[in-house]
């Protein structure tokens, strides 16, 4: 920043003063709310990530469902830190516009803590990539959009055969079978 000097070369400090500040753009803003968020889930603090996000805030996380509320949201990651305790989230990619962001991001951890929705601990590293669609109003979240690839989660935790895997191809004739099958009853049903 320039400063104002006076005839003899100092600084003019009253000059200075009165110079109005610039104030932090509505981009802006929602850059450093989103970062401060992620920066929470970064150090697994689900209080200070529930902080971020206005009173009646709804995450729509799409594998798992809806979630309203700071509460509702507040146990999700809660949850998701007690059955992943080491794990690390980075954020990778921030697109922001002035109300609303893209967020791309990394999760990797071992799945050695609690259960998760449903699913006892295995011991498996699991490393997800995921994008969080983020509205933000009168400077807290009001809505995330969240994807995450949900099959290759269940390959890591072993719910899924490894992709091209013998088991894999066994499981997908099973199921055309199954389909073939079907097609076959509904079409006999019908006539």
């Amino acid at each position: 920043m320039a400063e104002t000097k006076t005839a003899n070369g100092a600084v003019d400090e009253a000059a200075e003063e009165a110079k109005p500040r610039r104030r932090i753009s509505k981009r802006k803003a929602v850059e450093q709310h989103v970062r401060s968020y992620f920066d929470a889930m970064a150090r697994r603090d689900a209080d200070a990530m529930a902080e971020h996000w206005s009173p009646d805030g709804v995450e729509d996380v799409v594998p798992v469902g809806m979630l309203r509320g700071r509460d509702e949201i507040r146990a999700f990651f809660e949850s998701t830190f007690a059955a992943l305790p080491d794990v690390e989230t980075t954020l990778t990619r921030l697109v922001v516009g002035d109300g609303a962001a893209a967020a791309e991001w990394r999760m990797a951890g071992h799945h050695t803590g609690a259960p998760f929705q449903g699913i006892e601990p295995t011991g498996r590293p699991v490393e997800l990539r995921g994008l969080d669609l983020i509205e933000v109003e009168d400077g807290s979240i009001a809505s995330i959009t969240a994807y995450y690839d949900t099959a290759g989660f269940a390959r890591q935790l072993g719910m899924l055969p490894a992709e091209g895997s013998a088991a894999e191809r066994a499981m997908k004739g099973a199921f055309n079978a199954m389909t073939k099958v079907r097609r076959a009853v509904g079409e006999r049903t019908r006539a």
